[in-house]
């Protein structure tokens, strides 16, 4: 049936005809919307007994095509609960009629309404629930199997009857588009449409397109598939075109669309599992669906320009064409292979034995033959202790001398670089694919002299050879081809990083014979500055690939590309295989952890992170993946800042030993402490933590003062010893804790923004302080005297709260005239992090009697501090000995220099004040269009915002919280809730944190934020 005539056929009742057809046939008052489709009418009802929709057929819609897809929803129905049910009328009929004022006769009927939000309004589409979407359409099909073909039609849409859309190519204005729709429809015939004439048809639903398919977004529970509408263009056709059809609209508007498919398409094979012959078929199906899609489209839009439901797609499913034009077919087929659980490439496993059988009979590729004795196998993975800056920062030159010192003293001529290695030296645009770096090793490296000849290790004939500049310059290569008959064997092999005249003689198909010299091993300046080596590779298959085949993969086809590049060992007369261990996996090391560790021990994340490097501002997994660390305030100067490190280390391997001997390391750094505090603070203890910073201090006040009373702030954490845990409500007052004890008095949280005194006002602090008043008024009344005030400069547990002006000032002179001290808790914020100051409690223009000090003093190496009076300190001195073993100790202060060396050289305390300024703005910009966001808060690089439902009511949103977090982990940016109400997203990052950071975070979190769960 032709368009015209669907077109003309089409009803076209309004929402009060609509509402009228409700109450006339089904008896129904509803309030009435309309709802999209393309050849019939639909329309959503709201009553007081619930919702339903209201479908109007097409006038030429035959009564049988209706009767089947009622009896298919009867069938459903009693196997799943996410499709619509039939709803009779009064009279008892599934199917009522009704006419317009043309006279035209129309079918009606009426279904139940299913919630959920259409998954093209949905973000993301998480790869679980296009898994769950898959499966589902595999659970249906096989429910559907044993009904009968349905009424005879000529659906468009039948993948079996697409030649009709060559009629209508030329409605596609844009050449080049449409030249690619010819080729999809001339490869269809070939071989794709007599392959599905072949197969058994079955009834499916073939149009869970992303207007048909409902989800329920649950945050972090997940996305859950809700429900699956709109059967009328079901067809009995070959199975795999359910799936097929699933895919080409989930592939839509994706980075990476092929794994979009591939998840619909694991999902489907384990509900209902497909034969590698169909498997074989889904990605011409899903191009040939794109293809009649925007033919149809075109021909629509000549037809009906103003319906802009027809065009819906038109744009995304083009830019996606297009997309896959650049992908090789048999590649997008490896990868629903893999999805499918089969080998990937399917003629490797035979390759592989091949070459274990026939390893005796391969020549050399260097001029040597290699044994354990002349080879160095380096460790190059992500967490390799053999290169550290060298990889943190991608320098080739320092690369390549650690590599060939490692290799002189070890006395071997040639290093060895491992297969399927995650390497963190891929650095660069260039390496970035999807959301991922693309960092999995595929071949081996053999690390040698430039000029050191390479030989053919068998016979075979030169496929191809090219010098490589861009994007990627690792110098010429050159692919051999080898083709063995008798055994069925035909495979390539791959040598880069050659020298330039490697190339001079090389002609393509030309022969080589076994051991016959193809090239020589480049030098740095021939290969991109790599250090000189062959990148020795095996290739299954070549996939017609144009251009500089991968040498290295992404993560997520990390077991496609192993199967299309199989270890190279056995070729290269390598025992044992020198193929990179990936340690243990994330199953195996929750075990041990559960079996070995305290189950109070925390996680982050529903998904652990397995860290194994971390340089500055960055983390590294164990696949080599970046994450932007926003959220370890410990690495105050950069993950591993080579300084620290050095520092650490030369010292480690002279001495380190405790206080009692004297060492210039010490006293240098008490002395340097002591002179970055205002007077009178100037003598410090140095001890091995903030917690034992915090013990110390709560000793030298009570000790000072005589009085063991403590007054604290409401969600302050200040460590986890027995005595910490006593003063800390975020622990007392939390899961497992047992209040506050007699003698410590709590005051309510200084927060200017939820608090029980609000604004940033002076007035606001004052109210807090007299807070505090009030509760040494009551000491007083009960014949008490207050020990210690201890509060954090900045409250990170509490939320990131910046403490209102005038209120410490305020609270310090109540408790210093009642006989008390007051500690600043440093240990989050201290060290230049505010940015203007040094010190957090140099904002509120006031100086504690005694300061404690943690986390970002040694950037991680156990140290922490107390610095206080003189007077506090004699008072200490009262004849009792303190010492703490490792407190002090010569590597510790080693470390601690040099962060200070680094905060004053590289000018991190004003980087805070610049980049945070420029970040909180940011923020505060996103807040205006994100209604989430109920404030921005912080100084420097210690911020925070917090999340709301209402902006009005301060409604904490604690589960949007965690999920943004997750979310933002997703995309390569580590962050932590915190707060009471767990509805503050902490940002503490190393301080090495660039206004380029900032500005992909910003990025970042605005995306997430348009994540339907968030918006």
């Amino acid at each position: 049936m032709d368009a015209s005539t669907v077109e003309k056929s089409a009803p076209r009742f309004t929402r009060t005809d609509a509402r009228g057809v409700a109450h006339r046939i089904y008896g129904l008052d509803a309030s009435v919307e309309r709802m999209p489709s393309e050849r019939d009418q639909n329309f959503l009802l709201n009553t007081p007994g619930g919702r339903f929709v209201l479908k109007i057929a097409n006038a030429c819609e035959r009564r049988e095509c209706l009767e089947f897809q009622n009896r298919v929803l009867e069938l459903l129905a009693s196997s799943e609960q996410v499709f619509p049910g039939v709803i009779p009328s009064p009279s008892g009929a599934a199917i009522e009629s009704l006419e317009d004022e043309a006279g035209r006769s129309f079918f009606v009927r009426l279904v139940t309404f299913l919630p959920g939000k259409l998954l093209v309004d949905v973000r993301p589409h998480d790869p679980e629930l296009l898994h769950q979407l898959g499966e589902l359409l595999g659970r249906m099909d096989e429910t559907l199997k044993e009904l009968p073909e349905p009424p005879q039609r000529d659906l468009k849409w039948d993948l079996a009857r697409a030649d009709w859309i060559e009629e209508v190519m030329h409605f596609i204005p844009v050449r080049d588009r449409r030249v690619i729709v010819e080729q999809i429809l001339e490869s269809s015939r070939e071989r794709l449409l007599p392959a599905l004439s072949r197969l058994p048809g079955r009834v499916i639903h073939n149009d869970a397109n992303d207007y048909n398919v409902l989800v329920d977004n649950r945050g972090l529970e997940g996305q859950k598939v809700a429900g699956l509408i709109d059967f009328g263009d079901m067809v009995a056709a070959a199975r795999i075109c359910e799936p097929a059809v699933a895919s080409a609209y989930a592939m839509l508007g994706k980075v990476d669309p092929l794994a979009a498919a591939a998840s619909i398409a694991a999902g489907y094979h384990r509900a209902s599992p497909l034969s590698e012959s169909e498997v074989e078929l889904l990605y011409p199906c899903i191009r040939l669906r794109l293809a009649v899609s925007v033919a149809n489209s075109a021909w629509q839009q000549s037809l009906n320009p103003d319906n802009p439901y027809l065009q819906v797609s038109d744009r995304p499913a083009w830019e996606l064409l297009e997309k896959l034009e650049t992908v090789p077919p048999q590649l997008a087929h490896y990868r629903l292979r893999q999805a499918c659980g089969l080998e990937p490439c399917p003629s490797s496993p035979r390759l592989v034995s091949w070459l274990r059988g026939h390893r005796s009979d391969f020549a050399p590729v260097l001029d040597r033959k290699f044994s354990p004795e002349n080879l160095r196998i380096f460790d190059s993975s992500a967490g390799s202790p053999e290169f550290s800056e060298e990889l943190a920062l991608g320098d080739q030159a320092a690369l390549s001398r650690r590599l060939f010192d490692l290799l002189e003293s070890a006395g071997a001529s040639v290093g060895v670089g491992r297969y399927d290695e995650a390497r963190l030296v891929y650095a660069g645009e260039a390496y970035q694919e999807a959301e991922q770096r693309r960092t999995i090793h595929l071949g081996i490296d053999l690390f040698t002299e430039p000029g050191t000849p390479v030989f053919a290790p068998l016979e075979g004939t030169i496929h191809s050879f090219r010098h490589n500049d861009q994007p990627l310059d690792y110098g010429p290569t050159v692919i051999l081809e080898h083709c063995h008959e008798g055994d069925g064997i035909h495979f390539f092999t791959l040598y880069g990083h050659l020298s330039r005249r490697s190339l001079e003689d090389s002609r393509t198909g030309m022969a080589v014979a076994k051991g016959e010299r193809i090239g020589w091993v480049g030098d740095q300046h021939e290969n991109g500055g790599w250090p000189p080596h062959l990148h020795f590779q095996i290739v299954s298959d070549l996939m017609g690939w144009e251009g500089d085949f991968p040498g290295v993969a992404a993560p997520s086809q990390r077991e496609v590309w192993l199967s299309l590049c199989p270890d190279p060992s056995p070729l290269l007369g390598i025992s044992p295989p020198a193929v990179a261990s990936r340690g243990l996996s994330h199953d195996a090391i929750l075990r041990l952890r559960r079996e070995h560790l305290g189950r109070s021990l925390s996680l982050s994340y529903r998904r652990p992170l397995k860290i194994v490097r971390g340089f500055m501002q960055r983390l590294f997994d164990e696949e080599g993946q970046p994450y932007l660390d926003c959220v370890n305030n410990v690495a105050h100067v950069g993950h591993c800042h080579p300084k620290v490190v050095r520092a650490a280390a030369l010292q480690m391997a002279v001495l380190n030993t405790n206080t009692r001997y004297l060492h210039d390391h010490l006293a240098s750094y008490a002395e340097r402490l002591c002179g970055l505090f205002p007077a009178p603070l100037d003598v410090c203890f140095l001890v091995c933590s903030g917690s034992e910073a915090n013990e110390l201090a709560l000793r030298l006040a009570r000790t000072h003062t005589g009085q063991h009373d403590t007054i604290v702030l409401e969600g302050a954490y200040h460590g986890n010893t027995g005595g910490l845990v006593e003063i800390s409500p975020y622990k007392f007052d939390g899961p497992g804790g047992q209040g506050a004890p007699p003698f410590v008095h709590v005051v309510p949280m200084p927060d200017p923004f939820r608090g029980i005194h609000r604004g940033t006002a002076l007035s606001t602090g004052t109210k807090y302080a007299a807070e505090v008043e009030s509760i040494l008024a009551r000491m007083e009344q009960q014949g008490r005297r207050p020990g210690v005030l201890i509060y954090e400069s900045l409250l990170g547990c509490g939320g990131q709260i910046v403490l209102p002006p005038e209120f410490l000032r305020r609270a310090q002179h109540a408790v210093h005239s009642a006989g008390g001290v007051c500690i600043a808790d440093e240990v989050q914020v201290g060290f230049g992090r505010v940015g203007s100051h040094w010190w957090g409690f140099e904002l509120q223009e006031v100086v504690p009697d005694i300061v404690t000090l943690g986390k970002p003093i040694g950037n991680g190496h156990p140290i922490g501090a107390v610095v206080t009076t003189r007077e506090i300190a004699d008072s200490f001195a009262n004849g009792m000995e303190y010492f703490n073993t490792f407190g002090g100790n010569p590597v510790s202060c080693a470390a601690a220099l040099a962060v200070l060396d680094v905060i004053e050289e590289e000018g991190l305390r004003e980087h805070a004040l610049e980049v945070g300024g420029t970040l909180k703005t940011g923020l505060q910009a996103l807040q205006e269009t994100a209604p989430l966001i109920g404030e921005v808060r912080g100084e420097g690089l210690f911020l925070g915002f917090e999340l709301v439902l209402d902006p009005e009511t301060l409604a904490p949103a604690p589960a949007q919280a965690a999920y943004l977090v997750e979310r933002m982990k997703q995309k390569g940016v580590l962050l932590s809730t915190d707060g009471p109400l767990h509805n503050v997203v902490k940002i503490k990052p190393p301080l090495p944190f660039s206004r380029d950071d900032a500005d992909f975070f910003l990025e970042t979190l605005a995306d997430v934020l348009r994540d339907d769960y968030l918006s």
